[in-house]
């Protein structure tokens, strides 16, 4: 096995030319002295009693009351203020291993000619961290020469070197005050987001998208106010009443209510979202344990998270990384032996696991983990981080979401989006999640309700400790947790950045488990929190978050509702009864102009307000919504509504990384024959009812469209009876039976994904891969063309009603 770093050696320093100036960078303002006196004070190890007390037990059903003396803040600001000592350190023995330069560059390399110096003074607060490194004291205080360094060879601000690129044009100006901010943190950018929106396409989507959103929501409701208005007015005046046009408005509505939440919660995109672009500099930082979980995942793609979370740009005293392996494979734990010679700071845990004694999948885990930290050397860090077993994370990884929390007190979490590599052309199935971490959670973030992500997070260890850890019994451990965490009176932050990729399952089936895991996970989690709308467990969450929290575990279980309305929809036309009721000719027209204005209005809005995902990714999050709906309905169904004896199931758990893919269909070489795609999406996928539905309504469209013609001797007639019928603009069925008969689409010619080596760049010395730049990207296919096809010939047809509406 080749060494995890680049570069083991310690470089001979170089020294500066004389008579340069002298660069430094100021103090950040210390903390109020009431804080700075609060409770770190009483040594480190009367806190952890109620953790190693605790980790005696390999499974733990409550922490809440063994762990209140965690309940209280640091006694001063984490990156500008002193630590107590630990007790269990040797100050004697100072002995740190210094961090290898992996660009084989020192600080003198770094620093533009024009500022060169012997000495580099760094003013900050007296910080100091405690170390992981058994016995090693760390204490940087005032200025510190290079020469009086302890760490030969090593710049202590080696975390530059991932800095130095961004601004390459511009060396001279490295160090100006403009983006290096007082003491260790920089600021690289007032905007978090500036690699994905930025010039023209933010000013349209900060500005204009709200806009827009709000004239297109007026616009919807004034439509269906007509509706629902005339529909009254005919029954008066014909004095009967028309059922099936009051269905037909329930089902027209029930597919926009998706739209309708999505368009109200884009309103607040003029809410200013103030996160910057920050990193943490040098190598005074705090301690982290960062857990990577897996269970059953393919060796090769667990070790690559491992090494590239090894190759991290992080000091190695002052972070370990450590491998939580539900899957007990004696590789990995054989591996992982093996590297500790090279990389020290690695390690790995498996829990054991006894029958009949619940051990709650992935939050167990991460439990099982903290727990289990306080018995290594130095005790456990002030911060974890966790990542999943697929999750590559960049270099820049914990320096880019830590200062967010060092330099708010109250912030809890922190969290990244997550992004993947794998992503075949066109993303069929709508595997990214490109729309909700781009456009959904920073709005989300902006109200001060982010969610955890699932992987990349990093937390308080005092903060997960007040909500007793991760909460057991759930499936959505992340959601769950960020939810705890904001009623207890914690912050959660997005950062938007690139700062992990990793891999959506490879096969139809892992997609379906996957995403119905998450919505059961949802669901679930709503109930035991009475949807945050009262309870001790949510008390300090303000309405936002309470709202945000009601508003998606609503659209969970709206999935339901959606399901039983587009199934609605073939009855209503096979009755062949006017869908659309109104009392004079005069009515009819407007109803036709408010649906013009209402489907062409929504589609300058959707050209806006996708611009940070992309607009043929929000299109495909559309298509999704109905195609998917049946499935998360019947899961929710049997895992809360039915009996066991009737088909309802407990809510089972199968992680992502670990569902094979039985018919290889992204493989070229190796996919199943088509029958066999075929038959097992169809039958054992259950996609026979999407191809069932598609035909209902294709026959129900002719039979309505046959008997207008045939009753209807006019054109003035025939006309407007097969707009009142089964052509009503903007022709509803033809999008729902495009989005139906995806599944059955993919099973015929599924998409090609090459290997997931072939989409990595590997380091050949060390073995750290990191996806390639254009497996970063989802690309378009033909698909993309044919599905916009479908939305401008709507529109067309939607505009030549209108039209015709001003003659007839």
């Amino acid at each position: 096995m080749p060494p995890l770093r680049k570069n083991d050696r310690r470089r001979p320093e170089q020294q500066h030319p004389t008579g340069m100036t002298e660069i430094k960078m100021n103090t950040v303002s210390a903390p109020p002295s009431s804080y700075r006196e609060s409770t770190l004070s009483p040594s480190r190890e009367s806190m952890l009693s109620p953790y190693r007390e605790s980790s005696r037990s390999p499974y733990r059903e409550s922490h809440r009351e063994s762990q209140e003396s965690f309940l209280e803040p640091p006694s001063v600001h984490p990156i500008y203020g002193n630590y107590r000592e630990s007790p269990q350190m040797d100050h004697q023995n100072f002995n740190r291993r210094p961090l290898a330069d992996p660009y084989n560059r020192t600080l003198s390399d770094l620093i533009p000619e024009s500022i060169s110096d012997s000495t580099l003074d760094v003013t900050h607060g007296h910080g100091s961290y405690p170390s992981f490194a058994p016995g090693a004291h760390s204490s940087y205080s005032g200025s510190q020469t290079r020469s009086s360094s302890p760490y030969p060879g090593a710049s202590p601000f080696r975390s530059q070197e991932t800095l130095r690129p961004l601004y390459p044009d511009s060396p001279s100006t490295y160090f100006k005050r403009d983006w290096v901010k007082e003491g260790l943190i920089a600021q690289l950018h007032s905007r978090d987001d500036k690699e994905f929106l930025s010039g023209k396409k933010r000013w349209l989507y900060r500005w204009i998208a709200p806009l827009l959103c709000l004239a297109s929501l007026s616009m919807y409701w004034f439509y269906f106010g007509l509706r629902i208005t005339f529909i009254v007015d005919a029954q008066k005046h014909y004095g009967s009443s028309f059922p099936l046009a009051w269905v037909f408005v329930a089902i027209e509505i029930s597919i926009a209510v998706p739209i309708f939440m999505q368009t109200i919660w884009s309103l607040f995109i003029l809410k200013k979202r103030n996160r910057p672009k920050l990193r943490l500099i040098g190598n005074e930082v705090p301690t982290v344990d960062v857990f990577i979980t897996c269970c059953g995942e393919d060796d090769d793609l667990v070790l690559d998270t491992v090494r590239a979370a090894c190759d991290l740009d992080y000091p190695q005293d002052r972070c370990r990384i450590i491998l939580l392996d539900d899957g007990k494979s004696d590789t990995l734990k054989n591996v992982l032996d093996e590297w500790r010679e090279t990389c020290p700071n690695v390690f790995y845990m498996r829990r054991p696991k006894f029958p009949g004694v619940p051990h709650h999948f992935k939050a167990g885990n991460l439990n099982y983990g903290l727990d289990t930290v306080h018995n290594l050397p130095g005790g456990a860090g002030e911060y974890m981080a966790a990542l999943d077993a697929d999750m590559i994370p960049e270099q820049s990884w914990l320096r880019a979401l830590l200062p967010h929390l060092l330099l708010d007190e109250k912030m809890g979490l922190a969290c990244p989006p997550q992004l993947f590599y794998n992503v075949p052309k066109d993303d069929p199935l709508c595997q990214s999640l490109d729309f909700f971490v781009h456009v959904s959670e920073p709005v989300k973030d902006a109200l001060g309700v982010a969610w955890c992500t699932g992987s990349g997070y990093i937390c308080r260890t005092s903060a997960l400790a007040q909500i007793g850890n991760f909460p057991l019994g759930s499936l959505a451990e992340d959601v769950a947790t960020s939810t705890l965490l904001l009623g207890a009176g914690w912050k959660t932050a997005f950062v938007h950045e690139a700062l992990q990729f990793g891999t959506v399952p490879e096969d139809y089936g892992g997609h379906l488990k996957q995403r119905t895991r998450w919505a059961i996970g949802t669901v679930d989690t709503a109930f035991k929190l009475k949807f945050c709308l009262w309870g001790k467990e949510i008390r300090h969450m303000n309405f936002a978050q309470r709202s945000s929290s009601f508003i998606y575990a609503f659209l969970s279980l709206f999935n339901i509702l959606l399901t039983l309305s587009i199934f609605a929809l073939p009855i209503v036309l096979i009755a062949n009864r006017p869908l659309v009721a109104y009392s004079n000719d005069t009515q009819l027209r407007w109803l036709i102009r408010a649906c013009f204005a209402n489907v062409v209005l929504n589609r300058i809005c959707e050209f806006v307000l996708f611009i940070p995902a992309g607009y043929t990714t929000g299109q495909r999050g559309a298509r999704y919504q109905l195609w998917m709906a049946p499935y998360i309905s019947l899961s929710i169904i049997r895992s809360f509504v039915l009996p066991t004896w009737l088909g309802g199931q407990k809510q089972a758990f199968k992680p992502t990384g670990s569902l094979k893919s039985a018919l290889n269909e992204r493989d070229p070489k190796q996919r199943a024959p088509m029958w066999r795609r075929l038959s097992t999406i169809l039958f054992n996928y259950m996609a026979s009812f999407h191809v069932a539905y598609v035909y209902f309504v294709l026959v129900a469209v002719t039979l309505s469209t046959y008997r207008t013609l045939v009753v209807q001797h006019t054109l003035r007639g025939k006309l407007v009876g097969l707009v009142t019928h089964a052509f009503w603009p903007p022709l509803a069925w033809i999008m729902v039976c495009s989005a139906f008969w995806i599944p059955f689409t993919y099973a015929v010619d599924p998409p090609t994904c090459p290997d997931r080596d072939a989409l990595l760049d590997r380091d050949p010395k060390t073995g750290v891969a990191h996806p390639k730049p254009e497996a970063k990207k989802t690309t378009s296919a033909p698909q993309t063309l044919w599905n916009e096809s479908e939305y401008t010939f709507t529109t067309i047809f939607t505009t030549l009603i209108f039209v015709l509406a001003f003659f007839y």
